[in-house]
């Protein structure tokens, strides 16, 4: 089995906030925003953890009229250009930027009707912090929707998922994808990381070739 192999935890530079921004997320960030909304349809308050340039709030407050997102990512240039993309989208009064660590959230149980994140995991060294962190915030209603890569078995396999799925990219967009697949945690790791993280009552389960997610649904 493959062993992980961290990235660096934030991406912080101008070059890789572009780099990332101009990969084709359509279709996972359109997936990730139905699957969530099929979970919480009436969430209003979301706290998006790691969300990048804010493409998947984009989509959401897009498409859930009343939603209110708050982005939460650690790297400013992430977040620079996530406010061009906002602006750009006419969404500037339903979606805020905050410069934070997933891991130690300035916010209180109750200040949100859920709590997602999507390809965040994978660049935390300690996963049991972010989770400890989501659930505290989450406190004991809110939803908690969290989806990442899982790290492949062999290098074959990390080849074939980029050729799958990258394959039109640019060659720094493919090694940023390999390098998240080998960063990324397998599904097993994800449950012992959720084991103790306060996140009672959550699943964790493959939901395509490449990607595990967590619910925990709102009581």
């Amino acid at each position: 089995m493959i062993p992980r192999t961290l990235e660096p935890e934030v991406m912080d530079s101008d070059e890789e906030a572009l780099t990332y921004d101009h990969m084709d997320h359509r279709d996972v960030n359109a997936r990730f925003v139905s699957d969530l909304l099929a979970v919480a349809p009436s969430a209003r308050r979301v706290l998006d953890l790691g969300a990048g340039t804010a493409l998947i709030p984009i989509v959401l407050a897009s498409r859930a009229q009343e939603c209110l997102v708050t982005a939460v990512d650690l790297a400013p240039s992430m977040l620079r250009q996530g406010a061009h993309n906002v602006a750009r989208a006419g969404l500037v009064g339903r979606i805020s930027l905050v410069v934070a660590s997933a891991s130690d959230l300035p916010y209180a149980a109750g200040d949100f009707d859920a709590v997602v994140s999507n390809s965040l995991v994978h660049h935390v060294p300690n996963p049991g912090a972010l989770f400890r962190s989501a659930a505290r915030v989450a406190g004991g209603r809110a939803t908690v929707f969290i989806r990442d890569l899982c790290r492949p078995d062999t290098e074959r396999e990390v080849k074939a998922l980029v050729e799958r799925y990258a394959s039109g990219e640019s060659e720094a967009a493919r090694e940023l994808f390999r390098a998240s697949l080998r960063a990324s945690l397998t599904i097993e790791e994800v449950r012992d990381a959720v084991e103790g993280s306060g996140l009672s009552g959550a699943s964790v389960t493959m939901t395509s070739d490449r990607h595990w997610t967590l619910v925990r649904a709102a009581s």
